[in-house]
């Protein structure tokens, strides 16, 4: 009998093929494909689009295709996170994969795998949503929406690309099957649809590693610091070592902390236990940490297990800075439960919080969180794999470029890309609204039908979606291009090779072995379009804007100043790549030690700006950009490469320049015949940019004076008495000092002695341009 069951076996493992499971790509999650090798394909005697029996510690089916190039050397199996849990198998354990045959179903039934979810609607919806796919009563499936998959043949593509049941992805379960065993739906099969949610045979209906974007390495960490131990737990006994008692994450709100946990819960086929900070805490003595000591004991019962405490720094804050008993009580109880006399096996611990200097030192410290793991915000590959988790079962326009949404949504957050795709659905929804009769309580198919996100809704969005890193600080996203600023050529090039460059292309330097410039201090007569050269720079280079007014940052209370600045350079390494835009940067970093009786605050805010810019901790796709036409107040130790790299001088335009700033001007004006842009330049030396549009302005006021509300053109007898009430407000004087200056001012920063004071003669008056006397800089 033994022998005739081995024959069976044999016989069975003939027809099959081992493969390893690895992860589908994020934009595959829900399709219900298998990727296998060449070899596979050969071995079992099917083409891409068969259907296959995949066997884990239970079986599911799926539609097989082939790998991807980089696999195609290797003996593995990428399924999604719904189909590994159908399997019940892990990433990296093993599957025996075989020939299936799909009968068509009589009956199928659906129901929510999420127990808050309600549905109701036809299930016609479903029927084309899931025709012809392979399905297994208790399996978890997904609705899918029309984005195209690559690497994948015509006629599956038709297959898979069905009209989407919702604008989200809805995971339902498959309660039962008619017939029995893997069947497909056809015209012919009746199917039902259960509004309310029976219990999943899987957690993974709610969340696994498809539904967390752009932390590719932190779930690798994840994997090796929790899974492992958890699933293996023998293999640290037999290396003599402990397991690992706990993780820390850490990182800005909305990166995904509390999501990763529950995905590697679920993944590590472990119960989850989760404590939300404030709600442990009790009103009576020793309620908390009896609270706290029962979750321990439930986990430990429960093993494997994992206790997931959300906002810890509320539960476990530093015990020298709390007044009250009960909170350091709280954090003594949790020291001890994570490492104290009682061992806890297969028991570990994952917290969360976005601000970890306010937790116990006494917790961060191996044995208790033995390893911290920040979770910061996604770089431009990660915002596109949450873009395509969050898009997943939509129906996207044919114009929607997930990688141009990419890169365009610096600074965002897993929680503002969710954000972002709502508010564009809230834009499809608006715009279908007339169509749809609300007393009817019911929506046209036809109107279903052709409901589709598209690139508008999503640009509108984005006006209306801001990254949360930079809720608190002025932040605009800048609409000045390069051709919007004329006569400053060589400033634009200076700016375009520093700055734009190596935001748009950081591995060049890397590869040269040079660092780009960290900071870029414009300088030169007022009204010469420095404030609008930086905010070319931030729009040019696709990057964040952060611009601020050194009056905003200054304060009257002792260390807030410093604090300000401290905050503000954080919050753009947070939205990184970002331009750090201050004006005037004279009054918020004159020169120290200038013997005029100078506040101490000034003196501690040079300090702070000194150690951001070209501190210990190094600022990356972070540019700085100041402007002063005021340059001899600056302190010079800021002028040095390492902080203002490039001292930019914006100066009065030439005749060319002037002409192209009159364009830029005059492009909204209908001018008349005898406008000559090139002679009004002519006439109008040493006029700045302001100066200029001073001049157009007038003339349309005269054009109004003359004509009144009829007027239909601006003629040159307008901008020639226009000319006659403007003036330039560089004089000839002003305009050689700034040259003299231009040589002076990189020696400067060299000539500091060892005690920080400067020496006499440093400072070159500027002629005041009203009343033509020297203007002294504040410095003796």
């Amino acid at each position: 009998m033994a022998d005739a069951d081995a024959a069976t076996k044999d016989k069975a493992d003939e027809n099959t093929v081992r493969l390893q499971v690895a992860a589908a790509r994020q934009e595959e999650s829900g399709q219900g494909i298998a990727r296998m090798p060449r070899s596979a394909f050969q071995a079992l005697g099917i083409t891409e689009g068969d259907v296959v029996e995949i066997t884990g510690k239970r079986s599911t089916a799926a539609i097989a295709m082939a790998s991807y190039s980089e696999d195609e050397a290797l003996d593995v199996v990428r399924l999604d996170g719904l189909q590994r849990g159908n399997a019940e198998v892990g990433s990296g354990e093993h599957v025996r994969i075989g020939r299936a045959e799909s009968r068509p179903a009589t009956r199928v039934v659906f129901a929510p795998a999420q127990r808050e979810m309600r549905l109701q609607g036809p299930a016609q919806a479903l029927k084309r949503n899931f025709a012809g796919k392979p399905l297994v009563a208790g399996d978890l499936v997904a609705t899918t929406g029309q984005q195209p998959v690559r690497n994948m043949p015509a006629d599956v593509q038709r297959m898979l690309a069905t009209p989407a049941y919702a604008l989200t992805q809805i995971r339902l379960s498959v309660i039962s099957t008619t017939p029995k065993g893997i069947v497909h739906i056809d015209e012919n099969t009746e199917v039902e649809l259960r509004a309310e949610f029976e219990e999943p045979r899987d957690a993974r209906a709610v969340v696994n590693y498809d539904d967390v974007g752009g932390m590719e390495e932190t779930i690798q960490q994840m994997r090796e610091m929790v899974e492992l131990p958890l699933r293996y737990p023998e293999l640290f006994t037999r290396l003599g070592v402990d397991p690992p008692h706990g993780v820390l994450l850490h990182g800005p709100p909305g990166t995904g902390k509390t999501r990763l946990a529950q995905a590697v819960a679920n993944e590590s086929d472990a119960e989850f236990f989760i404590i939300n900070g404030p709600e442990i805490m009790g009103s009576g003595y020793g309620e908390s940490e009896k609270a706290l000591r029962e979750v321990f004991d439930q986990a430990t019962k429960a093993a494997p297990a994992i206790i997931f405490i959300d906002e810890i720094d509320s539960i476990a804050p530093k015990r020298d800075r709390v007044p009250g008993e009960a909170e350091k009580r709280l954090v003594a109880q949790l020291l001890t439960l994570m490492d104290g006399l009682e061992a806890r096996a297969n028991v570990v611990v994952i917290a969360a919080t976005n601000r970890p200097d306010a937790i116990d030192e006494a917790l961060r410290r191996p044995g208790r969180f033995d390893r911290e793991i920040v979770i910061g915000v996604p770089d431009e590959k990660g915002r596109r794999e949450i873009l395509a988790i969050h898009t997943r079962g939509m129906p996207l326009g044919d114009k929607v470029d997930l990688n141009e949404l990419a890169r365009v949504t610096h600074g965002f957050v897993g929680a503002d890309i969710a954000a972002l795709a709502r508010e564009a659905a809230i834009d499809t929804v608006r715009r279908i609204m007339p169509r749809l009769d609300l007393d009817e309580r019911t929506i046209p198919q036809d109107v279903l039908d052709d409901l589709y996100v598209g690139r508008e809704d999503f640009l509108s969005a984005l006006r209306r979606v801001q990254p949360s890193a930079m809720r608190e600080v002025m932040v605009q996203v800048p609409n000045v291009g390069w051709s919007d600023i004329g006569g400053v050529g060589d400033a634009i090039d200076k700016l375009k090779e520093g700055i734009e460059l190596p935001l748009k292309n950081p591995d060049a330097f890397g590869r040269l072995g040079i660092r780009p410039a960290k900071g870029f201090l414009l300088y030169g007569p007022p009204g010469t379009g420095k404030t609008l050269l930086a905010k070319a720079v931030a729009k040019e280079a696709e990057a964040n804007f952060i611009s601020m007014k050194s009056s905003d940052l200054l304060s009257k209370w002792y260390g807030e100043s410093e604090q300000q600045i401290a905050r503000m350079f954080q919050r753009a390494r947070s939205v990184a790549p970002c331009v750090v835009f201050i004006d005037e940067i004279d009054s918020l970093v004159p020169a120290r030690g200038s013997g005029q009786g100078e506040p101490q605050v000034t003196g501690r805010v040079v300090n702070t700006i000194l150690a951001e810019m070209d501190g210990l901790e190094e600022l990356q796709s972070v540019v700085v950009i100041g402007a002063t036409n005021r340059p001899t107040l600056v302190d010079p130790a800021l002028l040095r490469p390492g902080r203002f790299d490039e001292l930019v001088y914006v100066g009065t335009p030439d005749k060319e320049g002037r002409k192209h700033i009159l364009e830029i001007h005059t492009k909204d004006m209908p001018l008349a015949g005898d406008v000559d842009l090139g002679d009004i330049a002519g006439k109008t030396d040493r006029f700045t940019g302001a100066d200029l549009e001073d001049v157009v302005r007038r003339a349309g006021l005269n054009a109004l004076k003359r004509a009144g509300g009829e007027v239909k053109e601006v003629t040159g007898a307008d901008f020639a008495a226009a000319l006659e009430d403007s003036r330039a407000t560089v004089t000839s004087t002003m305009e050689a000092e700034y040259k003299k200056m231009r040589g002076e001012l990189k020696k400067r920063a060299a000539e500091i002695n060892p005690i920080g004071f400067i020496h006499e003669g440093m400072v070159e008056p500027i002629r005041d341009r009203k009343h033509g006397g020297p203007e002294q800089s504040g410095i003796e």
